[in-house]
């Protein structure tokens, strides 16, 4: 990983750099063909058809919370894995600096070679609360923060509590949502009972059971879940301590969710936003936070924004609930009814949801690792198996693991191969290696489909939070076990990822997207 310098000519040729990159594609970047016939050896790039960029996992932390729990992260074991760093890693501390930086990069990009839209594939908060999506639509619209809560402490003297200025996205590029697991629920995993809306607004550290993992966890007592407060201690035992520790309580960090609905408020923080487009599709998207877009005009292009989470409000049956993938029968009839829709139009389609479907474990473990619950409508495996049925689908975009793995779902049917798509995860913003994704669609001059995918570094100030949080992330890393001590590799994936479409529609693209000078092969 490395950081930035600062001068504003070096910042727009290191964006000159990844924009030339994106552009050249296949002569810099591994061209991928797991979905093509035997013996195809590729084609070069004719014309962009889309470019745009996705974020993932932003988790806009308000870290002086009391319904946080750092203290499950700052005991566990070294190198254990699993949830310990998402109750806690230094990079938390400037969640908001870190996503202000990705934007003016995205915006330095677009400067130079144009997106067409963005799209944030949920975990915009880390924990369900007002004042962290309020911050995440803020940095977006470029508005003044003032990334701290309650008593504000150290907001003159330490650089993450200081006021700043957001730049906010360029106008020009309007940006989508999809919801995640922790825009909805207490940690991502817990449905915010009563005790947990109380201790969110409340000045008690929240008291609950020694075992974080625990169906319910939450409900129990005798561990106070910490607070990264200069003021206070940072939790442990009860028994340690004489008097509950106690933070100033701030009404901006109620839970949006309520027991009525898991979507209504964070739907209406999004369309609490003077940036583009109203609502960032969810306005009056029916099933709640499911919807399409047709972002390039003049393209038939179709991206089906489908919310895969847990929707269920009633008190917690445990974290595996809350934070695995779900389908329902209304979401999936939903999901097959805009599919075949696209399929019948002539449309190329692209889903965009926040947990995978079926991915392999990591970038280099090609097991599968399903993610979805055992109760949901339908398996992982059952989604991928509904996929296969529209050719004219692209890929599937999401986030939800923090890894920047590429799956590809080949089709089942040999003498079919069109039935096959790619599935990209977009890594986490907070979390090593703490990047987001650019795409260009290109039609290729035998009228496959390229999408060239790269990962890119935020620029940062040195010096600045942003800057800092790139050691942290790596620290964190290790130190909870997500690699190994010897582990050098950045852990990114760009690559070029071709598809094969059906006769029709490759007749039907065949005079589409912006023409490109054709790079000898």
């Amino acid at each position: 990983m490395k950081g930035f310098p600062t001068d504003t000519d070096i910042l727009i040729y290191c964006a000159s750099t990844l924009a030339d990159m994106a552009r050249r594609g296949v002569n810099d970047i591994p061209r991928k063909l797991d979905l093509m016939p035997a013996g195809y050896t590729g084609s070069p790039n004719a014309s962009q058809l889309a470019s745009f960029f996705t974020m993932s996992d932003i988790h806009i932390t308000d870290e002086e919370s009391p319904a946080q729990v750092p203290y499950f992260g700052f005991v566990a074991p070294f190198g254990t894995g699993g949830l310990y760093s998402s109750s806690y890693s230094p990079v938390m501390l400037s969640t908001t600096q870190v996503l202000d930086a990705a934007v003016r990069t995205v915006n330095a990009l677009h400067a130079e070679a144009p997106l067409n839209f963005g799209v944030i594939l949920g975990d915009m908060a880390n924990s369900s609360q007002y004042n962290e999506l309020r911050w995440f639509v803020d940095v977006l619209d470029g508005k003044p923060i003032d990334p701290s809560s309650g008593a504000h402490a150290g907001a003159d003297t330490i650089d993450y509590q200081k006021p700043f200025q957001a730049a906010g996205l360029n106008p020009a590029i309007p940006w989508y949502a999809v919801a995640g697991n922790h825009d909805q629920y207490w940690m991502g995993v817990n449905f915010p009972s009563e005790k947990l809306q109380a201790a969110f607004v409340g000045n008690t550290v929240l008291d609950m059971g020694a075992n974080l993992f625990a169906d319910d966890a939450t409900e129990q007592t005798g561990t106070y879940s910490g607070v990264v407060d200069s003021t206070t201690p940072l939790g442990g035992p009860a028994a340690n301590f004489a008097t509950p520790p106690t933070v100033v309580a701030d009404a901006d960090r109620h839970s949006m969710t309520t027991v009525d609905s898991t979507l209504t408020g964070m739907m209406a923080e999004l369309a609490n936003s003077t940036s583009l487009p109203a609502g960032h599709g969810m306005a009056s998207s029916n099933p709640p936070a499911c919807y399409v877009f047709r972002p390039v005009a003049d393209l038939p292009l179709k991206v089906i924004v489908l919310d895969d989470t847990c929707k269920t409000t009633a008190n917690s049956p445990g974290p595996a609930f809350y934070g695995s993938g779900w389908m329902d029968a209304e979401r999936f009839a939903w999901l097959t009814a805009e599919l075949q829709a696209g399929q019948d139009d002539g449309e190329l389609m692209v889903i965009a949801t926040h947990i995978p479907m079926n991915p392999q474990a990591d970038l280099d473990n090609t097991t599968k690792a399903p993610q979805f619950y055992p109760g949901s409508f339908k398996s992982d495996e059952e989604m991928i198996a509904t996929l296969h049925g529209y050719p004219n689908l692209l890929m599937v975009m999401a986030g939800h693991r923090h890894l920047n793995t590429v799956t590809p779902q080949p089709s089942p049917d040999p003498a079919h191969p069109e039935n096959g798509f790619w599935q990209v995860e977009t890594p986490s913003l907070r979390d090593f290696p703490q990047q987001f994704r650019t795409f260009q669609i290109h039609r290729n001059v035998d009228n496959s489909i390229s999408i060239v995918t790269t990962d890119v570094d935020p620029i940062v100030e040195d010096g600045s939070p942003a800057a800092k949080s790139r050691g942290y992330g790596i620290g964190e890393h290790r130190i909870a076990g997500h690699g190994s001590l010897s582990d050098t590799g950045s852990h990114t994936y760009n690559a070029e990822l071709v598809k094969l479409l059906t006769p029709a529609m490759q007749a039907k693209i065949a005079t589409y997207g912006t023409a490109r000078a054709v790079v000898a092969e």
